[in-house]
């Protein structure tokens, strides 16, 4: 589940790691973004997204949204588990810090400067200079494939990195659809090859491991249902844009 399609980075590393898994992926385009919206109304979008994937009884749930992992995921917990277990998306900092600084933490601007974030950075930068940059405007361009305002947001943001950065944490799902994007926009000539760090590899086995029923092997092409704000329906085009969403249709036949 997500705000909008940034739970394609998880869910095709789901599939990647089992190809023989259906998916259910949940997403609330009626209400996107839920950054700028009040934890408690973020919260209550969030708890309807989640319900109407669990509707389908899944043997995991992805909470592939940093926004909503910082204010909502406590209440999701409480309302799935233990039935379902629920994983939340933590940016990658501690991964970045272990290869040394400096590092810089792209995240949308309700994340970026939250004691969430900050008590991240207090607890596993280990002394490595971090820099936190807002990238306001960049998970609504990646929602609806804006290449211009991809192309702006990424530029602004990389305006605000440092120059001598080692790593950049991608602290919203969104971000790792235009991974390669952010890396040429940040990399400077002369330096060491710049080390993204995503959610989507790590939170794809946690739940592979935390799914009380392993994904048998199977005959049958591997079921897709997209809920678009609890409607079920397609994949939105705009999803087709990335390399992530072409290979959920590709690897989803009946779509």
């Amino acid at each position: 589940m997500d705000s909008g399609i940034g739970l394609l980075a998880a869910a095709a590393a789901v599939r990647r790691l089992r190809p023989d898994a259906d998916l259910v992926l949940s997403s609330d385009p009626d209400g996107m973004p839920w950054g700028p919206r009040t934890p408690e109304d973020l919260t209550e979008r969030a708890v309807a997204v989640a319900e109407a994937a669990a509707a389908h009884r899944p043997d995991a749930l992805i909470v592939a949204c940093n926004t909503a992992s910082v204010h909502a995921l406590p209440t999701v917990r409480a309302r799935l588990e233990p039935g379902i277990p629920v994983i939340g998306t933590v940016p990658a900092i501690k991964p970045a810090a272990a290869g040394g600084g400096p590092v810089a933490i792209w995240a949308t601007p309700a994340t970026t400067g939250s004691p969430y974030q900050r008590g991240l950075i207090d607890d596993f930068a280990n002394g490595v200079d971090v820099t936190e940059v807002p990238c306001p405007g960049l998970a609504d361009a990646v929602q609806y494939a804006d290449e211009a305002a991809i192309d702006e947001t990424i530029a602004a943001a990389a305006a605000l990195t440092p120059r001598d950065v080692r790593a950049v944490v991608l602290g919203c799902t969104h971000y790792e659809l235009v991974a390669e994007r952010i890396r040429a926009a940040v990399q400077q000539p002369g330096r060491p090859p710049l080390v993204l760090h995503g959610s989507a590899g790590a939170v794809a086995a946690q739940a592979l491991r935390r799914a009380d029923a392993a994904v048998g092997a199977s005959a049958v092409s591997p079921g897709l249902i997209v809920l678009l704000s609890g409607r079920e329906e397609q994949l939105p085009l705009a999803a087709l844009t990335y390399a992530e969403g072409r290979m959920l249709a590709e690897t989803s036949p009946a779509l």
